[in-house]
């Protein structure tokens, strides 16, 4: 992912949005996080910087909420570049989703029935280690070289797609004018009726949920959809909350959540049932959660299919059904998501695929 340089010498603290000045001032190696948190290199001796393509970037707002003196936070867990990524593991790929099979042009992706998934920008607030485009061609696939042309070309002539999805990197590292300009665009193609934003922004920095950001989406003829992505209870405090808040505020707008199952992180299910709660507190409903997409790299984090369902057996059965997230896989090449079932409905066996309808 590209990395967000700090702030030029042309821009001052006063004319740069909070939001922006805190992507500027992110933590960037290991020894700075370290340092903050209060730990010693010797009790995290597996760590390393992350390589030039994959760099340690966390926001301060989000180192904020990890405890002190613990190397096993399940916050820093999620950001700090282990020497296991270093390990190649079979089976685990460069492009584990079949993102590159399903693109229609540059920055276009088209997997499923009628959305197309548009990667709007490299950049991301924050390099989580488990990420499946860790080594995704962002040089290669770039909706935004020619100003989005080729990309809006193609939505315009395929009226079998009625929903656009906003990804990255994270849509939401983009200037609010940026994406104005953008969401203006695709606001002008008729058959397009949902404008859906897959995005970590809200969590890591939440002041990036700013007025002006609510007044262009807020003014969108497309009906939004916000999908944010959490992983931990802890990641929600009382400035998330407040952020969330504010997205309700637009007319009609839909706040989902997607989770990653990541071993030492969120696998048990006394963390699973806390933050589906402390979702819906926010009024977000819980949507995914995900088995880990096998990115090169990652086999640290995997929590087994066998161990998934078990797990989400027991967050069924202590969560009314509106606050349990689907447990499902991304498979390349399949018409949508596979979910996982219930052991005690499938016997702990098998899987089924999900249709057309399923969240890309």
């Amino acid at each position: 992912m590209n990395p967000i340089t700090p702030l030029s010498r042309h821009q001052t603290l006063e004319s740069t949005p909070l939001w922006q000045q805190a992507l500027a001032h992110a933590i960037r190696t290991p020894e700075a996080l370290l340092a903050v948190l209060a730990l010693k290199p010797e009790q995290l001796p597996r760590f390393f910087k992350g390589g030039d393509k994959f760099p340690l970037r966390v926001p301060l707002s989000f180192v904020a909420r990890m405890k002190k003196g613990d190397p096993d936070d399940p916050l820093l867990r999620q950001v700090l570049p282990l020497s296991e990524e270093n390990d190649f593991t079979q089976g685990y790929l460069s492009d584990p989703v079949g993102d590159l099979n399903a693109s229609e042009t540059p920055g276009l992706l088209h997997k499923y029935h009628g959305r197309a998934l548009l990667i709007t920008t490299a950049a991301c607030a924050i390099h989580c280690r488990y990420c499946f485009r860790r080594n995704f061609p962002y040089h290669q696939q770039n909706a935004a070289a020619n100003e989005w042309d080729e990309a809006i070309r193609h939505l315009e002539q395929d009226t079998s797609i009625n929903e656009v999805i906003l990804s990255g990197g994270d849509p939401l590292a983009l200037s609010d004018q940026r994406l104005a300009t953008l969401i203006t665009r695709l606001e002008q193609i008729p058959h397009l009726t949902r404008l859906r934003i897959h995005t970590r922004l809200p969590i890591v920095i939440p002041q990036r949920i700013c007025d002006s950001l609510l007044t262009w989406l807020g003014n969108c003829r497309l009906m939004p959809v916000i999908v944010i992505h959490t992983n931990h209870p802890n990641e929600i405090d009382i400035e998330v909350r407040g952020a969330l808040r504010q997205l309700q505020t637009i007319p009609g707008i839909t706040l989902l959540n997607q989770s990653v199952l990541l071993q030492g992180v969120n696998d048990n299910s006394d963390t699973l049932v806390a933050l589906s709660e402390a979702l819906f507190a926010c009024g977000v409903h819980p949507y995914y959660l995900h088995l880990l997409d096998k990115a090169q790299g990652t086999a640290h984090f995997d929590v087994p299919p066998q161990r998934a369902t078990k797990l989400f057996d027991e967050i069924h059965s202590q969560l009314p059904g509106y606050l349990v997230p689907r447990l499902a896989r991304e498979q390349a090449g399949a018409r949508g998501k596979t979910l996982l079932p219930l052991t005690s409905i499938a016997g702990g066996h098998g899987e089924r695929s999900e249709g057309p309808s399923a969240l890309s």
